[in-house]
């Protein structure tokens, strides 16, 4: 399940890695949206 959400997530929500986005200086949704795809991606490998 958290593969298919995986890759759903890659193809939706915006990358913020390509995009060079300091953490430092992210907005609350952009850290929501980072700590989403963490989450997702930490499940899908397990």
């Amino acid at each position: 399940m958290y593969k298919l959400l995986a890759k759903i997530n890659k193809l939706l929500l915006p990358s913020f890695t390509k995009q060079q986005l300091d953490l430092a200086k992210a907005k609350k949704w952009q850290m929501a949206i980072i700590g989403w795809r963490y989450y997702v991606t930490k499940r899908s490998l397990e």
